[in-house]
């Protein structure tokens, strides 16, 4: 963020920071890995393409999340949902129906970043609009993403959470669900009671 921001981190590009840090990272270790004759030239460029087309499938995701999320924002999804939700929901429930929503993508989807991308534009203007907390409408769309993330069977989280500890994929799924689920009620209830404070 600094180079990109010419030493001024609030004007760096979060982008091209990231792409740098990636590129740097692949060369040094394709550099080590060649040095300690681990791997030659042909197995190292095997694993870099073999990286990246694995994480092809994630980049489309997010480029299709934050589509979505960009025509929300320009059709004024937010306003629109705050506009007819205002006349029959109090504003105390609108954290609570956030956090619901929000969980309820991510677990469908398996990423909580496409769902922090497709919430946070329909999140913010329902929250002005509506006079409620902004940080307690972002925090609940942060928290039920992660949460619909974490139970997600289609997430990479839990798959790789699965493949670490050596278990069957849907036992870990069906051993995590209550453990996640008791406290997302626990959450969904603290943010209805934030939503009357």
């Amino acid at each position: 963020m600094l180079i990109s921001g010419n030493c001024d981190m609030t004007a760096g590009s979060g982008t091209t920071s990231v792409l740098w840090s990636v590129l740097s990272a692949i060369t040094v270790a394709g550099i080590i890995s060649l040095l300690q004759r681990l791997l030659n030239l042909k197995e190292v460029m095997d694993f870099t393409l073999k990286g990246i087309a694995g994480l092809v499938p994630l980049a489309i995701l997010m480029t299709l999340a934050f589509s979505i999320g960009d025509t929300c924002r320009t059709l004024g999804t937010g306003e629109y949902v705050a506009s007819i939700s205002s006349d029959f929901l109090s504003p105390a429930v609108i954290a609570p129906i956030l956090f619901i929503t929000s969980a309820f993508i991510s677990f469908s989807t398996g990423t909580s970043w496409g769902t922090f991308a497709i919430m946070i534009p329909i999140a913010v203007p329902t929250a002005l609009y509506m006079d409620v907390s902004l940080s307690l409408s972002i925090a609940a769309v942060l928290s039920g993403s992660v949460f619909g993330d974490h139970c997600s069977p289609i997430s990479d989280t839990t798959i790789v959470s699965s493949m670490a500890s050596a278990c069957d994929h849907i036992d870990h799924v069906k051993t995590q669900i209550p453990y996640a689920l008791s406290m997302a009620t626990v959450a969904a209830i603290l943010f209805w009671i934030a939503g009357i404070i």
